[in-house]
């Protein structure tokens, strides 16, 4: 019998960035010319890229519409090689982000959910998730009541072995906290920026968030948090380890931080440690901030390359 290769399960949302380039943001009320504008798939799908360049099986239950949309993400996710688990949801399209980057390369995003806000529980059963996966839980997915009801209760039927990482995204401020508080005690892994982070434990401290994060999630649960340049910080086993970054000189910053999520759970599932896998997340945001777009993450061999001789590389560009 053929051993299955562990996945990637991604519970959240694929949608389509309408991405805009911008010298600065305007004022409320009032209007910018963008040098550019494309539309690029986004959401969870820079996530799932990532993982699949890193060579980890990927899948993905999530909703995508009937539409020019859903044609987009159901077209992006084939190339990848991610296996769709459910059928398209056929009286809604898949929905949309705009997302704004001004010449800092920071981004602001304002999203309208569609199709992949829904969750079938059928599909989530078919999948027969077992210890060799890793479950990936975002919070938008807790945004929305009915898909947070789907998504909690099938958590619930896992078995306690199965690894769940938890990306809490911009909104963890808007996610009730009990909810949040159910989702951290099943958590193998907690995976966010420093934002996020200090967001979630109403602190100023990331000491103090780490802390707090940490106390909420299961004993042999590892935390990791994005600092920009300055790498990233994981706590495991009470420890808490800077894993520094690589200097790079920064294009865009969109989906540097869905790189490193997607990169790191990878690097766990093939076996490497928390710090290796780290470092190996670190490199692949340091390649994807030198990018234009959303899907910037880099392939398994441009990581080696690059932690191997980072000063030698030669930025790309996926416009």
């Amino acid at each position: 019998m053929t051993q299955r290769l562990p996945r990637l399960v991604h519970t959240g949302q694929v949608l389509v960035d309408l991405v805009m380039r911008v010298d600065a943001l305007p004022e409320p009320g009032g209007d910018v010319l963008a040098s550019s504008a494309t539309f690029e798939v986004g959401g969870g799908f820079n996530v799932m890229a990532a993982a699949r360049r890193s060579g980890m099986a990927v899948v993905y239950p999530g909703g995508h519409g009937r539409g020019r949309f859903g044609d987009l993400v159901r077209q992006a996710l084939v190339r990848e090689g991610v296996e769709i688990a459910a059928a398209p949801v056929e009286d809604r399209d898949t929905g949309i982000c705009v997302a704004l980057v001004d010449a800092s390369a920071e981004r602001t995003f304002a999203s309208h959910l569609g199709a992949e806000a829904q969750l079938e529980r059928d599909v989530l059963e078919r999948l027969n998730v077992t210890a060799d996966d890793i479950v990936y839980v975002s919070g938008y997915s807790l945004c929305d009541a009915n898909k947070r009801a789907v998504l909690l209760d099938w958590l619930d039927t896992l078995a306690p072995d199965v690894r769940i990482a938890f990306d809490p995204g911009p909104l963890v401020g808007s996610i009730d906290r009990a909810v949040l508080r159910r989702v951290a005690a099943k958590l193998s892994i907690w995976t966010s920026n420093r934002v996020e982070a200090l967001r979630y434990a109403s602190s100023e401290s990331i000491d103090d968030a780490l802390a707090l994060i940490a106390s909420h999630l299961p004993a042999h649960a590892l935390v990791i948090v994005r600092d920009s340049a300055a790498g990233c910080r994981l706590a495991h086993a009470g420890r808490v380890t800077q894993v520094p970054g690589f200097a790079v000189e920064p294009v865009d910053s969109n989906g540097a931080g869905d790189a490193h999520a997607g990169v790191f759970v990878a690097s766990l599932a093939a076996g490497l440690s928390p710090i290796d896998a780290a470092r190996r997340a670190n490199a692949a945001a340091a390649l994807a901030v030198t990018r234009h777009g959303p899907a910037t993450a880099p392939l398994a061999a441009e990581i080696d390359a690059f932690i191997v001789a980072p000063d030698q590389r030669t930025p790309a560009s996926r416009d």
